[in-house]
């Protein structure tokens, strides 16, 4: 890559024209790096996780392509949860060559705080199609209770 002085380009070149090359080399410079790890690339949260609640359970699905059930350990402590796993490595072949290699696999842990106390013993999970769904019941004083007014 040549380096080039700002005030050495003609005059005669145009803002866009110069933004345009600006944007053509930025792009020819990460398409070298894609596909490769580093470590601004590391702090990636895997897997990534939805939240939500109603009136009764939280809820986490995440998605875990690729990761069979017996390779999975979920567990609550308190009001935080742990899901750990592996993805294993699945090699194409032995005489086989990548020319790109994104899907990462190794050991991973994703770790959160729970927004609200929950129910160890009714939590449950199911996996399918590729997507964790956690069911945590949140504990009884949490919920909410309904209340018959009588009349007089």
């Amino acid at each position: 890559m040549a380096i080039i002085r700002w005030y050495d380009y003609p005059e005669s070149s145009k803002p866009a024209e110069m933004i345009d090359r600006l944007q053509k080399e930025m792009n020819r410079i990460f398409s070298d790096f894609s596909g490769r790890r580093f470590p601004f690339v590391r702090g990636t949260v895997f897997p990534p996780v939805n939240v939500s609640e109603d009136a009764e359970n939280i809820y986490i699905r995440t998605e875990l392509p690729g990761i069979k059930p017996e390779d999975m350990d979920i567990s609550v402590e308190g009001e935080t949860l742990a899901i750990r796993g592996e993805r294993k490595l699945v090699e194409a072949g032995e005489n086989v060559s990548y020319h790109r290699r994104e899907r990462e696999s190794g050991r991973f842990r994703r770790t959160m705080t729970l927004p609200v106390r929950i129910n160890p013993e009714g939590v449950s999970a199911a996996f399918r199609n590729g997507v964790l769904k956690i069911t945590l019941p949140k504990a009884p004083e949490l919920r909410p209770k309904q209340i018959v007014v009588k009349s007089q």
